[in-house]
């Protein structure tokens, strides 16, 4: 398993699995399949509505606490240094598992123009030691801006989780991360399917004796993203899992910077 350290010195697998739209009835079992593959991170959220089936799954799974890393997430409904206090608290009694890895603000939501004092429910947590890491999802640069001008924030997001994929690769983003030594994490990192029939990827994919997707999950690891797919067919899960036996060259990854089109599938952190 590839790793990559935080700004914070934890370590964190690159690889994940992805929960969202995994339904309660099939989540226990789909995690606790995704942990015999060999997944060690499992990323949530309280809008996904199954961390309690999160936290079930990996206290069945009988493996130490610190051997799975897990991410949750705050939605942007809770937002303000009380609301977003509670919404925490709410979220480590779901998921029932002592501590959180990582927990991210889900949304900007710059409308509400209230995420630097989310963020300060947040340090407060770190510093509590309820959560280990914070981060945010879905920050543009402007709002990440705002957020390190801010002189109450004192600490620097471990992460910042994003929609990128090779039709959408936030190039700048990427790199305005990079300057400041935050990960960048990549949501729909397949591109919702949306790029399984693409000519250079399919070409890529034969050539190395691969599906489309791992291709595009190799992709994601060589450029330093971290990354989690989701499925709910355990098939998939082990497919997805299975990209640490080949590497893309440098043509290859030339010609898949290409196939950026600048376009979102996703909402728009400035609308949302």
């Amino acid at each position: 398993m590839l790793k990559k350290t935080l700004n914070n010195g934890q370590v964190i697998d690159q690889l994940g699995l992805g929960v969202y739209k995994v339904t309660q009835d099939i989540a226990i079992n789909l995690i606790s399949t995704a942990l015999e593959i060999g997944y060690r991170r499992i990323d949530t959220a309280a809008l996904y509505d199954n961390e309690i089936e999160v936290g079930a799954a990996i206290r069945r799974s009988g493996l130490p606490r610190e051997d799975v890393f897990v991410t949750t997430k705050i939605w942007k409904d809770r937002h303000g240094y009380q609301n977003a206090t509670e919404a925490i608290e709410e979220s480590l009694e779901r998921l029932n598992i002592g501590y959180v890895d990582m927990l991210l603000i889900h949304w900007p939501a710059p409308k509400l123009d209230l995420f630097v004092e989310t963020w300060q429910a947040l340090q407060d947590a770190l510093a509590g030691g309820l959560v280990r890491s914070i981060g945010v999802s879905n920050f543009n640069q402007n709002h990440l801006e705002k957020l390190l001008a801010s002189d109450t924030t004192k600490v620097v997001p471990a992460l910042n989780q994003v929609e990128l994929n090779p039709g959408f690769q936030q190039p700048q983003l990427r790199a305005f991360n990079a300057l400041h030594g935050i990960a960048t994490e990549a949501w729909a990192p397949l591109a919702r399917g949306r790029m399984l029939e693409t000519a250079e990827l399919s070409s890529i994919a034969a050539a190395h004796g691969k599906s489309v997707a791992q291709v595009i999950i190799r992709w994601h690891l060589q450029l330093g993203n971290l990354v989690i797919p989701k499925s709910s067919n355990p098939t998939r899960l082990e497919e997805n899992f299975n990209v640490f036996d080949f590497e893309l060259t440098e043509v290859e990854m030339a010609v898949i910077a290409t196939l950026d089109t600048g376009v979102r599938s996703g909402a728009d952190p400035e609308e949302m």
